[in-house]
């Protein structure tokens, strides 16, 4: 394809991004006070696949009140969980030139609740590394099903609205130092604060052409017994695609385009709820020892999964050209 050619297209895409967010997107993820009816969140958000911060949608929850750390030493402190382990925070994310993910340690929740809390006031508990309880297998019916009376096992009007039940029910507690790198999923999202607060940076689908992606070795982090880490490379694997800026700090000299991107911030508080729909990127940090439940819907796969594919495609041309 020609330069002339390549750069029409390059500006198409420009224009469909601004106009996606003067049509519709807006610059700010908008509050609803009450959850809507089913019929209103499939019309209003869902359909456009615009996100939301919906108030007073868990404040039936016992979790809410409950979920002191005396509350969940006595009722799962003793339980062994998953809980994955790096040298700075950066759990599944682009490392030098590395697609480095976690190294998962299996302890009893009682010591994550020691360790989180001995961190957040100051004191030293002879451990090195960046602790947060982040598996994405349905990790609170799978590994602490006695806290499941404490919150739904389902969001009933979201459940309603797409005709179906959550695939997954993740449960998520860790420092201020993880982070959750920039990624997207194909899921609708719902995600609930219990306490704490969570901060996320949204872009919608139609960025994708400002957004990078290259090809990574993946690999994990291994802790040794002094603490210090290694990476190990994961033996005869593929590469992993992954997105290497950083929307913190971007570096706009070797990924000029994402200059161009418009995110989103918007802070989700203790009984909030966040609506992430699929395929929206997003970079999620927390105050230390934040509690969250979130809840994973399949994504249809309909045409608005087609016209991102045919997004992505172009995008992926233009970065080679």
């Amino acid at each position: 394809m020609a330069e002339g050619e390549l750069e029409a297209v390059r500006k198409c895409l420009r224009e469909f991004s601004i106009e996606a967010r003067e049509l519709f997107l807006g610059r700010s993820v908008p509050y609803l006070e009450q959850p809507p009816s089913p019929l209103r969140f499939h019309r209003e958000w869902l359909c456009p696949n615009k996100p939301c911060i919906i108030r007073n949608a868990i404040r039936h929850w016992p979790a809410l009140s409950k979920w002191s750390p005396a509350y969940l030493r006595a009722a799962v402190g003793s339980k062994l969980v998953s809980v994955a382990v790096t040298p700075h925070g950066y759990a599944d994310a682009v490392f030098g030139d590395r697609f480095v993910m976690p190294e998962e340690q299996r302890m009893p929740f009682a010591s994550l609740l020691d360790l989180i809390e001995s961190r957040g006031g100051g004191g030293v508990d002879g451990r090195r590394g960046v602790f947060y309880m982040q598996k994405q297998c349905s990790s609170l019916t799978e590994e602490l099903p006695e806290l499941i009376g404490d919150v739904d096992t389902e969001i009933p009007w979201m459940s309603k609205a797409l005709g179906k039940h959550p695939d997954a029910v993740n449960f998520w507690l860790g420092e201020e130092a993880a982070v959750t790198s920039l990624h997207k999923d194909h899921y609708e999202n719902l995600y609930c604060v219990i306490s704490g607060e969570k901060h996320f940076i949204l872009l919608p689908p139609s960025h994708r052409p400002f957004i990078p992606y290259e090809l990574y070795p993946p690999a994990t982090f291994k802790q040794r017994e002094d603490g210090s880490f290694d990476v190990v490379d994961e033996e005869a694997a593929e590469k992993v695609p992954w997105i290497p800026v950083d929307p913190l700090n971007p570096d706009l000299e070797r990924y000029p385009d994402y200059g161009l991107a418009r995110p989103l911030h918007c802070t989700v508080r203790a009984g909030e709820m966040l609506y992430l729909p699929s395929l929206w990127f997003h970079h999620v940090r927390q105050s230390q020892g934040c509690i969250a439940v979130n809840y994973w819907y399949d994504m249809e796969f309909d045409v608005k999964y087609n016209y991102f594919q045919l997004l992505e495609s172009l995008s992926a041309v233009l970065g080679k050209n």
